[in-house]
């Protein structure tokens, strides 16, 4: 599956510990209030789109929907939403109506996507942006606003470099390697991980429910657009390389004659 997020939470104080309190049955649902407050929350959200109920998921397993699905979940002292489109843009560029819906609670942001070691997080306290980065190996760093947090710090440092597999790759264009930082910003800012170890303290996000929904533009304009960026991706692609591991340890290229 490979690490991937799309996550945008609304909190009053610390969400991993408003995470470890929310047992299961407070999450659950019911099929009553927790599923109309979380519809009611998708809906203001997306508002234009067509919001239908789906089948409900979880916070591990469903933390980035596919497209036109979000994932959400009204909580004691937190909302939760895992939506692709509301994490699409940089941390600044956050629409007004899903700043407005914080009403004073803090913001949490995380994006992750590994086929391309794209991470974004970011973090609003009292509607300012306090902490925003956004960063990928082809981009460079998009979005570097405000004082690093702690957990930042090693990574910046050059603690964690990144040493490629690949001969003649050159250096990685980065310091650390977006997923690795972006597990720790997982942990920190919302309670656990998805591919780095488990530690002792993390929320068991296999265990928080979450209600289902289709959301989908009803012009079908933005299916439409999605569908010709794809195409476009896919013209300007290569035939496919293929490399297994050397005795040395680095990847090298094989082909189709000298793979077996």
């Amino acid at each position: 599956m490979g690490a991937k997020t799309a996550l945008l939470a609304f909190v009053d104080g610390d969400l991993p510990a408003t995470l470890r309190d929310t047992g299961p049955l407070q999450a659950g649902r019911d099929g009553g209030s927790g599923a109309g407050a979380a519809e009611a929350l998708v809906r203001r959200l997306s508002p234009g789109y067509e919001v239908t109920p789906i089948d409900g998921g979880t916070l591990f397993y469903d933390c980035y929907p596919p497209d036109d699905v979000a994932f959400a979940a009204v909580l004691p002292g937190a909302a939760l939403l895992c939506d692709q489109r509301l994490v699409a843009q940089a941390p600044s560029e956050l629409p007004e109506h899903v700043l407005a819906e914080a009403a004073g609670r803090r913001i949490l942001l995380h994006s992750m996507h590994s086929v391309v070691d794209q991470l974004t997080f970011a973090a609003w306290e009292d509607g300012r942006l306090i902490r925003s980065l956004s960063v990928s190996p082809d981009t460079g760093i998009v979005e570097d606003i405000g004082e690093p947090y702690p957990f930042e710090r090693p990574y910046w440092a050059g603690e964690h470099p990144v040493t490629s597999m690949f001969p003649g790759q050159g250096p990685y264009p980065l310091p650390f390697h977006p997923l690795d930082l972006g597990e720790e910003a997982l942990r920190e800012l919302f309670g656990f991980v998805i591919e780095g170890s488990p530690e002792p303290g993390d929320v068991n996000a296999e265990t928080i429910p979450l209600y289902g929904f289709r959301v989908a533009d009803p012009t079908g304009r933005e299916q439409e657009e999605r569908e010709a960026l794809m195409r476009q991706v896919m013209s300007r692609m290569g035939p496919p390389r293929m490399y297994r591991m050397g005795p040395d340890g680095t990847m090298q290229e094989v082909n189709v004659e000298n793979l077996f």
